[in-house]
This record gives C-alpha cells, structure tokens and sequence, in this order.
C-alpha cells in the first residue's frame, strides 16, 4: 500500500491494523455519531467490516457513540443487488445486537413523487441522459440528505463514513483533497451543514480491497465469496452512496440503476445474462427501448414539442423546436413493455420472490398525474395493468367531484366537434374542480389564466410561426 500525504500526521506504514487504529482515534475524538454509506458493493463492504473489526476490539463503554448504515434504493436497482442489500442489512442489524455494537442498518427509498418511473412514465420526463441526468438528486441526493439532515437535527452534527478511494479516480482525489481539514481525519461536507466525511479506505487499492474482504471474517456474518461471485457474473463496480454532486455517477462497468440510459450499454446487466441471469433480460429490453429515445431522429416521434410549462422553445439554429417530455400515448406504451417485462421477468425465476419493477404506489401517482394533466379519466393505467396483470386497482380517496370515463367521451366530442384543445380544456376543469367547496376561490383566476397562456396550437403552426420570425432576422 501506498502511503498518501494525506495520512501524514500518523507516520509508520500503512497496514491493515494500522487502519483500523486510525478508525479507533477517528472515533472517539468526539461525539459526533457515524453515518456509514453502505451500497453493498466491494468498498462500502470493506469500509463498514473495517470500522466494525476495529470498534469491536474497544471496550463496551468506549463505543457508545451510535453509527448508522445507510443504504440507498432508487427502486430502480438491479432486482440481483436490491436482494443481496435486503439480506445484508438484515444480518448487520442482527449482528449488532448479539455482540452488543452501537450499530443499526437503514435504508432510504425516494419519495413516490420523485420516483423514476412517476417522473418517466407519470409527468414524460425524458430518459435521462448526460446532458439532463435529472434522476441522480431525486432518486440518490436527496433521500440520502434526508436522513442525515434528520440525524444533525438531532445531535448538532454528524460525521459521514464513505467507502470511496483517491485511486479510483483523479476527480474523485481532488473532491477529496479539496474538503480536507487541516491536520486532521475529517473533510467537511461539500454541501450539508453539520456534515463532516471521513474516508477510512482512501489510502487502498482495488487489491487491497478485496484483499481485506476476502481474508478478514464479515462481523455481521456475511460470506464475501458470494459477493466476488456477483462481481464475476457482472463485470462490475460498484455505485457508493451518493450525498451530494461531486460523486461520480455510475460508469459503464458497475452496478447501478437497471434503467440507466446514461451509458451506451449496460454492461453489467449483460454479463449478468450471460451468466445464467437470464429472467433479467427482459429488462435490458425495457432499457434499450428507453435508450432509444435519445437518438434525434426518435425524439421527434415520442416527444412533445412544448415543454411541460406549455411553452416551446426554439433550437440554437432557429429551425426548430426543443422536444419536451413523453407524449401521454407513448408514456402509455412504456407502462405496457414494462409491465409486460414484470411479468416475463417473473415467469423466468426459479424458487425466487418476483421481481416488483414498478410499485402500486407509483401506478396510482402516475394515473393522479395522467387525470390531473392529461385528462385521462378513463383510468387507463388500471385499465392496463388488469390487461396485462390481472390485477384490479381503484383510485384511493376518490371526492365527488371526479370525472367518469363518460365525462371524457362527452368532453372530447365537444372540443372535437368546436376545435379545441382537449387537454386544454381537461386542465381548465380540474383547476375548477379542484376548488370546489372552498370559500375563498381568488386564486382560481391566476390558475385559469397560467393554463391559458400555454402553447395550444398544432405543432405545424407554431413552427411555422418561428420560421416566419427567423426569416425576418
């Protein structure tokens, strides 16, 4: 092992046991407790079985100061990683109270409505790419952020324990290198108040790593070789728990998000199938078919041309109009592919729970989203999931005051039969609906004039109109 500059105030090599003497003094340098981020991959493993052997070896009265595990789920996780973090966590929290630790595992999942497949298929956000990666804050910063926010609330400050190494990557060395303080263990947080990092394995390699995993026992009794297995089968990496913007996202080799569009090729999902994996292909069809979406040509097709303002706007070369989100009929067909995908995926599993792809909670929010902004009061995602599942869902907490799918044939004939806008005019009845009852309705006025300003005509004509500008430029 190489010894980094940043390790200088504890001078002799850098052994294991050296590393574990520096958990020791790290931790009882204050009272601060411990948020460890643990993805269940490689570093995070090593990081947390570190800590852990090194406090184990302190007197009872010496490690009373609490550490939580925290595990992020994006409820878009390979199905293979969400399963083996379930059993992990479960086993940490086990270990803990038979050997007395002051260790407790968590797991934070983003809220319904920041959800992936609400933002996809509920409000048309499109596939993320490098250039709009708008799923990394609401699906990994911010339940993250959340809980920490939570723990500094109630102790003042807390330290967070990262598995991340300055080897992995020049950027990643320089994030670090820049937060650090002077003369000491910790680097402050470069965005959370009260948060201070300490990177206990900065120092290693990827040898090392594996080196510590497979030749130091797993207190919380994990079999690490079924860990090196996985990494086999997938070819992978591993994503850390991400706090904050400065984390790398996840690269073309490791595990992550199953939907990931960012990269050209999930490899880890591939070698995965290739291994044995094979119910899990049915995924890597969904994905490529999101992937799709990304060429210009494609974007054309599926996508609006207004943005979900209802406004438009005009490319850089004024030719043209900026595609907005998903169109509702093909936000419609990814439901059905993914849905059809849940249900292949389960056919092909042996003696294993079914995978859930998409949740009953996010099907009711994005069929809210569909009634509320699209019009769609013929239900159609329960329409769609009895279809293709079998399943019958209704509408929680409806009022009486909610439209029937016979309230949206009639509207439709009568903006048919006088040229109108359909969603339009769908908008501008929920705005009402919504303030039924109340006794002050004064902002029903602002609402109704926002939903009138947006852009209503055809696509032809406003690009017409545009064309017609830029010529007089």
């Amino acid at each position: 092992m190489t010894k980094p500059s940043s390790l200088d105030e504890h001078p002799g090599p850098l052994t294991f046991d050296a590393l574990e003497e520096r958990v020791r003094v790290a931790y009882g340098s204050d009272n601060r407790p411990w948020v460890i981020g643990y993805s269940g991959g490689k570093d995070s493993t090593c990081a947390l079985q570190m800590i852990w052997r090194a406090l184990s070896a302190l007197p009872a009265d010496e490690r009373r100061k609490p550490i939580y595990v925290l595990s992020s789920d994006t409820l878009v996780e390979t199905p293979v990683i969400v399963d083996y973090i379930d059993g992990a966590l479960e086993q940490i929290n086990r270990a803990a109270v038979e050997q007395g630790m002051p260790i407790t595992a968590h797991k934070v999942v983003p809220d319904v409505k920041d959800s992936f497949w609400v933002n996809l298929i509920g409000r048309g956000y499109p596939a993320p790419s490098r250039r709009f990666r708008w799923c990394t804050e609401r699906l990994k910063i911010d339940p993250a952020n959340a809980f920490i926010k939570e723990r500094v609330a109630e102790f003042g400050e807390v330290v967070m324990v990262l598995g991340v190494r300055s080897a992995e990557s020049a950027t990643r060395a320089q994030v670090m290198a820049l937060h650090r303080l002077k003369g000491g263990l910790f680097s402050r947080h470069s965005s959370l108040l009260g948060a201070f990092v300490f990177t206990p394995i900065e120092a290693l390699s990827v040898d090392d790593v594996w080196d510590y995993v497979l030749q130091t026992q797993s207190p919380w009794g994990a079999d690490n070789r079924q860990l090196l297995k996985m990494y086999r089968n997938a070819q992978a990496g591993e994503c850390p728990l991400v706090v904050d913007k400065n984390t790398e996202s996840c690269g073309n080799s490791r595990f992550g998000c199953w939907v990931c569009t960012v990269v050209t090729k999930d490899k880890a999902m591939e070698a995965m199938v290739d291994n044995g994996e094979e119910w899990l292909e049915p995924l890597l069809d969904v994905r490529d078919f999101l992937a799709d979406t990304l060429d210009p040509d494609r974007k054309k097709v599926v996508r609006d041309y207004r943005r979900r303002t209802g406004q438009v706007t005009v490319n850089r070369s004024g030719d043209g109009l900026i595609p907005g989100p998903y169109k509702l009929e093909f936000r419609r067909e990814v439901l059905t592919r993914l849905l059809l995908a849940q249900k292949e995926a389960a056919s092909l599993v042996n003696d294993e729970p079914p995978p859930t792809l998409i949740h009953e909670v996010e099907l009711h929010e994005i069929q809210h989203i569909w009634r509320r902004e699209s019009g769609d009061w013929e239900n159609t995602v329960y329409q769609t999931v009895r279809d293709v599942l079998g399943l019958e869902l209704t509408a929680p907490d409806v009022d009486d005051f909610e439209f029937s799918a016979s309230d949206g044939d009639i509207l439709r004939r009568v903006c048919e039969q006088h040229d109108l806008s359909l969603q339009m005019m769908s908008e501008l009845l929920d705005a009402e609906r919504s303030v039924q009852g109340l006794r002050r309705r004064a902002s029903i006025h602002t609402w109704i004039a926002s939903i009138l300003e947006k852009e209503w005509r055809g696509e032809e004509e406003v690009l017409a109109d545009v064309l017609e500008e830029e010529s007089f430029k």
